[in-house]
């Protein structure tokens, strides 16, 4: 991991004490704009996840639309809270900012199928007051998490949503007329590339926009399509807040409840590796108290989002990569992008325009996300030691055990419902298999290493033709 440049002197505050630039107050023009730019990059990730679930679990795109100004309400809550924290309980105070993240999406797809909303959300509070029990041990327990672990949940996540992006862009409905329709393809083939183009030859913030981009360009190719009916968009209010608890009292099934949990872990592993990052960038590194006030501010997320119909957040890596471009470290800016997210969380029109985006543009958005996020696990992978060890075979049961539901999403079908649940969700069962795996090889008394076999001396035949191919 790479070393932010030296910081520049510190500012000295008011009293005479010396302000950290983590601390420091920039000009109120300048902070609103690198606020913004903090929104403008994480947008399009924190409201596909909206976008994904609602479509999977069949949701009307009024309901949607609420979802997305819910899940834009609670991303700039948990923002502001890990931005200016809340004494010595909540909070990092770092420049990092919250958003969905796509770990929980598939455990709430098979929550929702199987007993309902109500259990969707009453599951995450549960999660979310888990995560808070859990912030500190797991601060002090981060080692059982390594990029080993880490690396192979993340891998997992973005495969198995995969399916989820293709089926937006083909169509949820194999006999329907306009199933996998050549003109949707294309629309979608289209997007992807407009996306690479854009990472290609454009550099710095513009770069980091180019989904976004697509999924405005996309939009604006779908209308002559006859792809998108915006009519509703005029019966939603400028202003308003979904009411706590939209779809019912919160309900609790133990495998909805154990399921959820495990995702509150993953994503604690998500935002400890990011919340370090940061700290390294910025000069201020975390000490393990600050880490568990910022890996509570998770759990309160879960606390949020379950009551004002939101979604699990995490650090989005994509800000911390803003942060080592701009090199501005002060968290303020972060409270700004959390104060607008806040704000665009109650404009009910701006969530029912979103809702509506056509299924072929957000599918092929998705795809480009998912397979990032796909990418950034098996980058993860890079920093474990191979060689030698017994992690190729964690890696490899592991993805194997999490992509059986995924390949065959009946294969729990002859078993009870909580298995379905836990065993049903890739990210559960290949945490849940890497976790115990690297217990078993890395963490127990008398584990071996498996020694690579030497390789043998270069007869003459090798030694005089060194490039050629092995015999077979």
């Amino acid at each position: 991991m790479s070393h932010a440049p030296a910081s520049p002197a510190p500012e000295s505050a008011a009293g005479g004490t010396v302000r950290h630039p983590v601390d420091e107050f920039l000009p109120p023009a300048r902070l609103g704009l690198l606020g913004l730019q903090h929104v403008l990059v994480m947008y399009t990730g924190c409201v596909t996840v909206p976008l994904v679930f609602g479509a999977a679990a069949k949701l009307d795109a009024s309901t949607v639309g609420l979802l997305i100004n819910a899940d834009l309400l609670v991303a700039g809550l948990v923002t502001l809270l890990q931005a200016l924290g809340i004494g010595k309980l909540l909070g990092v105070r770092l420049p990092v900012v919250a958003g969905a993240t796509f770990t929980a999406v598939t455990p709430m797809i098979l929550i929702a199928g199987e007993y309902g909303m109500q259990a969707v959300y009453g599951s995450m509070i549960a999660a979310g007051v888990f995560g808070l029990l859990v912030a500190v041990p797991f601060a002090r327990a981060v080692r059982f998490f390594p990029p080993l672990v880490s690396g192979t949940v993340i891998t997992v996540i973005g495969l198995s949503l995969i399916g989820v992006a293709a089926g937006l862009i083909a169509g949820l409905d194999s006999t329907a007329k306009d199933y996998a329709a050549p003109s949707h393809l294309a629309l979608a083939g289209g997007i992807v590339a407009f996306i690479v183009l854009v990472s290609r030859f454009t550099s710095g913030f513009l770069s980091q926009l180019g989904v976004l981009l697509g999924l405005i360009g996309g939009t604006l190719v779908a209308v002559p399509m006859g792809l998108t009916d915006f009519s509703a968009v005029g019966d939603a209010d400028w202003l308003g807040i979904a009411s706590p608890f939209h779809f019912g009292a919160p309900e609790f099934p133990v495998a909805a409840v154990v399921s959820m949990c495990v995702v509150m872990l993953v994503t604690f592993t998500e935002s400890t590796a990011d919340m370090l990052a940061v700290g390294e960038m910025t000069g201020r590194p975390l000490s393990r108290r600050e880490l568990a006030r910022g890996l509570a501010a998770d759990g309160v997320s879960g606390i949020f989002g379950g009551i004002m119909n939101g979604f699990l957040d995490t650090v989005f890596a994509q800000n911390v990569g803003l942060v080592g471009l701009t090199k501005v470290r002060s968290r303020y800016v972060a409270a700004v992008a959390g104060g607008v997210l806040v704000l665009l969380g109650l404009v009910p029109k701006l969530g029912e325009v979103i809702a509506l985006l056509p299924g072929p543009v957000v599918g092929a958005a998705g795809l480009v996300m998912f397979a990032t996020v796909t990418a950034v696990g098996i980058n993860t992978l890079r920093k474990v030691e191979f060689e030698g060890t017994s992690n190729l075979l964690i890696v490899a049961v592991s993805i194997g055990v999490g992509m059986l539901p995924v390949m065959a999403p009946a294969i729990y079908h002859a078993f009870p419902a909580w298995v379905q649940i836990i065993g049903g969700s890739a990210i559960t069962s290949s945490t849940v298999a890497a976790f115990l795996l690297n217990l078993l090889f890395n963490h127990t008394p008398g584990r071996r290493r498996t020694e690579p076999e030497p390789e043998p001396s270069p007869g003459p035949a090798q030694a005089a033709e060194p490039d050629s191919a092995p015999a077979t």
